[in-house]
């Protein structure tokens, strides 16, 4: 299981290159940027990514709605040519209260837009062109994107639902979480997108599983630190449900909180578990941070 960390992208581009380059020294194995309402995250990813060589570059995720594939396709493959081919396209609906609300599209049947969307961008992302006439999108291309000496890089989706779990397995290259506990991971997400992309004869798909984590010796506080940050969460839909698969009400009944011994043993159980990647979100305060930091780099490391 890989090991990377979230970046904070609420601060300077310059500030985003210094904390992934930090992160590339203690031998993470990837930056995951998120994409809220704030920077361009692949824009930021290319700007810094082509300063700090030797770290995959991940996103977490970006939402599809407001960005057309073959707009999508073509920043990913820019970013690609910038950052000799590191990027991880993490991708996502977003949610109702956004996409209605904020941006005024539909979300009406979102895993059909999820289908018709993932049609016309993955053949522009390996090369070739796209002919895509669905119910609710078009995307045709008159060729190949011209954006030479690229790859294609791996895309997940940001899948929960059975529905959504099973297109990631069949039309992509895995999926990205975020607010599902390990046992969510083993007995539903796991088992959903595997069988499906073994059913599709497409390679096993990377899980990437993205939780809070705070070593720490006052368990309770940084609990209490952890809900009050990610306090909006548990209000989402999706989320919700995937709280209730877990027998969970707030994120950090689903975090990593606690001692050195504790968190490596609750990492072994989500390795176990089936993810191939973890994105550590690191919480806490000062001191606790540098601590998570500073555990987290030895993993990354040298193992469990």
């Amino acid at each position: 299981m890989r090991i990377g960390a979230a970046i904070n992208v609420g601060t300077t581009v310059a500030k985003i290159t210094g904390q992934i380059e930090r992160l590339r020294d203690a031998g993470f194995s990837a930056a995951w940027a998120s994409q809220i309402f704030g920077h361009d995250a692949l824009t930021a990813l290319a700007v810094a990514g082509a300063a700090v060589p030797g770290i995959d570059l991940g996103t977490a995720v970006v939402p599809i709605y407001p960005r057309h594939p073959q707009v999508l396709a073509a920043q990913a493959l820019t970013v690609q040519s910038a950052t000799a081919n590191r990027l991880i396209l993490g991708i996502g609906l977003s949610h109702q209260l956004v996409v209605e609300g904020c941006w005024g599209m539909s979300f009406d049947r979102p895993a059909r837009y999820m289908r018709e969307y993932l049609s016309g961008l993955m053949p522009m992302l390996h090369g070739e062109a796209s002919a895509v006439e669905g119910e609710v999108l078009k995307a045709v291309t008159f060729g190949p994107l011209e954006i030479p000496e690229v790859t294609p890089p791996p895309v997940l989706v940001a899948a929960l639902a059975p529905v959504m779990l099973k297109l990631a397995g069949t039309m992509a290259d895995g999926t990205a979480t975020w607010m599902t506990g390990t046992k969510t991971i083993a007995t539903h997400i796991v088992p959903t997108i595997a069988g499906a992309a073994e059913a599709a004869g497409r390679p096993a798909p990377r899980i990437a599983v993205a939780l809070p984590v705070c070593l720490t010796g006052d368990p309770a506080t940084a609990a209490a630190n952890i809900d009050t940050e990610f306090g909006i969460y548990p209000n989402l839909p999706s989320y919700r449900a995937m709280l209730d698969l877990e027998g969970a009400n707030t994120a950090s009944d689903i975090g990593f909180i606690g001692s050195a011994e504790k968190i490596r043993e609750q990492l072994g159980a989500l390795k176990a578990a089936g993810a191939t990647d973890f994105a550590a979100t690191i919480s806490g305060n000062a001191e606790e941070r540098e601590a998570t930091f500073a555990l987290l780099s030895d993993i990354a490391k040298n193992g469990l």
